[in-house]
């Protein structure tokens, strides 16, 4: 008798797909490096403060592809001025298969910006070295905590609009 519920259990889990997902393509929609003050800016009085924003969306493409887009800014300033400003706009074309449609949304928004992470942090401290200045390293992003703060934000924006 238990050969026949194993038999059953291997069935079940062959007919649901294991989610998977791989990279069709990855590419740079757009790259900017400001260095608006040198070569003054090159070498700082005092320790430029930086300021970083990600941001990650995603549309679909077609069955089952979805086009991630991550946005990351620098800015660094003095109070005397402007320091650089790096604008890097990344994507990535992903097929995705067995994520069940409801598990979608946070899948594509935590799981393939994370594929995407790494090179885009390499064009970026690529951008502020050739810049002349030391390079920029980001730390790893905790792309499941920003999908949370996004989400809970969107859900405060949607409870006070009004009716």
């Amino acid at each position: 008798m238990t050969d026949t519920n194993d038999a059953a259990a291997g069935q079940a889990t062959e007919g649901a797909a294991a989610p998977g997902m791989s990279i069709v393509a990855q590419y740079i929609k757009d790259l900017s490096f400001e260095n608006p003050n040198a070569p003054g800016s090159l070498q700082p009085k005092e320790q430029p403060k930086l300021d970083i924003n990600v941001n990650v969306s995603a549309q679909p493409m077609g069955e089952g592809q979805y086009e991630v887009v991550m946005t990351l800014t620098a800015n660094a300033k003095t109070p005397e001025m402007a320091v650089f400003a790096i604008e890097l706009i990344y994507a990535g074309l992903f097929r995705v298969s067995g994520v069940p449609e409801e598990h979608i949304h946070p899948f594509v928004l935590i799981e393939c910006p994370r594929m995407l992470f790494p090179f885009a942090r390499n064009i970026l401290a690529d951008a502020s070295r050739n810049g002349g200045f030391p390079p920029l390293m980001l730390d790893p992003i905790d792309f499941a905590a920003l999908y949370r703060q996004n989400m809970g934000q969107a859900n405060e924006a949607a409870a006070q609009k009004p009716n």
